[in-house]
């Protein structure tokens, strides 16, 4: 009997070893990654109620058996049968294949996992031999968690991100970073000043920008209280919109609090005296204004009627320069509605693209009537550029040589040569270009730029008509949105100088030396009339502009020098010294 019962558990045994190691198998090589959820985790610990040899005894669909009696309910039986007649022996041959069972099992699985990390054809790369997934070692926490090691070594298959093409990496910093830290010896800590500066401030909106951050310093030099400035609304735009309309005036007076005082308004007890007016000296040193404010301590309110340029460049003291740059990069930020739809506007050209040109295209009427630069217009809209000029009576150059202004770089370029300027320096034909100007002028003036690149954009084209209504009849604040879209561009191309130039170049050095070209018009004109002749072919062309330019994108550099203040480098263009430093680095 004893020898029938253990004849007769042998295949039982064997049926459930067979079962669990089918099932195991089928499981080793189901596609996907194996996840161990939290549910396996808690069945893991109650296997032994459905395994009689280490596997589970799943069903013909691959589910978990829900009793207990497939496997454990004949071993049983076979037990109670057995036990009076040398029970321990079968007991102990049935542990036994078990045992062998198991470790065939768990052979079969490790065996079949190892192929799949690189053990076959798969799992190298051919080349080199190096494993495309890489063992990972999973913390406990992590089969918790429900992660794998096909999680966690995703990212290692990842390949890595293509590199920025050169046409848009920003020139390299030079080790410079900015540096307009208040010094502490020059924080205000009263409210006491002489008297009260009223700044009219002239011009378009970058001008008077750039105007405002210097009358801070003159405020400061002074000891001076600053009424908010009044904008211009007689120039070019007549734009009637006021400070508080184009700026945040809260920012403004936060940012400034331990420089100098700021008020909205002459207080009640001085609105009736009569101020001092005056236009400052352009270019005047600190001396000059240290001068005046005995002439503020006497009359108690002075009027300047005029901004620009009444500051020198270079000669200051280092606290006034970083003054300068705290008014002008933190303090003047845009009202809130006006920074939104700037940003907006960004994030549309960045749509399905990581990359767009601001264009300053410097071909509006006024700037061709005043410069007397007519290349490529018809005679008659030569002719009503030039009655514009003798119209304007603060224009004081009247008459003006077109063909040989041009010739000695004097000129914007035209939209045509800005599109063979920029296919020359490498940027395809899918380039998104944003218009940072007003209108262009002439009919046919555009066709060749958009011809090149059909990509051309303007705030006009990218916002909605509702988003536009706000702000479309008041150009400085259309200015404005530029001013943004050109700042937070990826490369910004002007073509001829000018306040917006200045302003927004200075502003990307100060921000890192964000790419900007500054193209040698002398030098280019003299290259494309080459090529357009058949001097040069395209690619000696090429070669020119690109060798002519390789210094011209916005890297760091000291400001010019010239024989007199009006002819150095502007310190907005450049706030380098002054305003970014170049970190020493001392040596043990």
């Amino acid at each position: 009997m004893a020898a029938a019962a253990t004849t007769s558990t042998t295949p039982a045994t064997a049926t459930c070893c067979a079962s669990s190691t089918s099932s195991s198998s089928s499981s080793s090589t189901s596609p996907g990654p194996h996840r161990r959820r939290l549910v396996d985790l808690e069945r893991a610990d109650d296997s032994s109620y459905c395994s009689c040899c280490g596997g589970a005894c799943d069903d013909a669909d691959g589910h978990a058996a829900p009793l207990l009696t497939p496997c454990r309910s004949p071993l049983l039986a076979r037990r109670k049968r057995a036990a009076g007649a040398g029970g321990h022996a079968w007991w102990m041959r049935a542990v036994v294949l078990c045992l062998l069972g198991l470790v065939a099992v768990v052979g079969f699985l490790g065996s079949s996992h190892g192929g799949r990390r690189g053990g076959g054809a798969g799992g190298t790369d051919g080349a080199g031999g190096e494993k495309l997934v890489q063992r990972v070692e999973v913390a406990a926490d992590a089969d918790v968690m429900g992660w794998t090691e096909e999680n966690l070594t995703a990212l290692t298959r990842r390949p890595p991100d293509p590199p920025v093409p050169e046409i848009w990496t920003k020139p390299d910093s030079g080790g410079y970073s900015q540096c307009i830290e208040r010094p502490k010896n020059q924080r205000r800590t009263n409210d006491a000043t002489v008297g009260y500066l009223i700044v009219d401030a002239n011009g378009g909106l970058n001008q008077m920008r750039m105007g405002i951050s210097d009358m801070v310093a003159v405020a400061k030099i002074m000891n001076a209280s600053l009424v908010l400035p009044t904008l211009d609304h007689q120039s070019f735009w007549t734009d009637p919109s006021d400070f508080k309309d184009i700026f945040d005036i809260d920012h403004f007076k936060e940012t400034l609090k331990e420089d100098i005082v700021v008020v909205d308004s002459l207080p009640p007890a001085y609105r009736r005296v009569k101020p001092y007016v005056r236009a400052p000296t352009s270019w005047s040193r600190a001396s000059f204004y240290r001068d005046f404010s005995k002439i503020l301590k006497k009359f108690k309110v002075v009027r300047f009627t005029h901004t620009d340029s009444r500051i020198v460049n270079n000669g200051l003291a280092p606290s006034l320069q970083r003054l300068r740059c705290r008014a002008n990069y933190e303090a003047l930020q845009y009202r809130k509605e006006i920074q939104e739809l700037g940003t907006t506007l960004v994030e549309r050209l960045k749509k399905d693209s990581d990359h767009y040109i601001a264009l300053h295209l410097r071909y509006e009427k006024d700037m061709l009537s005043f410069t007397g630069c007519n290349h490529n217009l018809t005679a008659h809209e030569a002719d009503e550029l030039t009655d514009m000029r003798l119209k304007v009576r603060h224009w004081k150059e009247k008459e003006i040589n077109s063909e040989e202004k041009r010739l000695q770089g004097g000129c914007p370029m035209t939209p045509r040569e800005a599109a063979v300027f920029l296919k020359a320096m490498g940027y395809p034909s899918s380039t998104k270009i944003y218009i940072v100007a007003g209108e262009i002028y002439g009919a046919h003036s555009m066709d060749a730029l958009k011809a090149e690149y059909p990509n051309i954009y303007t705030h006009y084209s990218l916002a909605t008509v509702d988003e536009l209504e706000p702000f479309e009849l008041y150009q400085n604040r259309l200015a404005a949105v530029d001013y943004i879209v050109a700042q937070q561009s990826d490369v910004f191309v002007y073509t001829y100088d000018g306040n917006m130039a200045r302003a927004v170049q200075g502003h990307r050095r100060f921000e890192g030396f964000r790419k900007t070209i500054n193209p040698d018009r002398l030098k280019f004109v003299e290259l494309i009339d080459k090529l357009d002749e058949g001097a040069v072919d395209w690619d000696e062309f090429q070669s020119g502009v690109r060798k002519h330019h390789e210094n011209r994108l916005g890297g760091p550099y000291d400001r010019l020098p010239g024989e007199s203040p009006r002819q150095e480098e502007y310190f907005y263009s450049n706030p380098i010294p002054g305003c970014l430093c170049k970190k020493v680095q001392s040596v043990k």
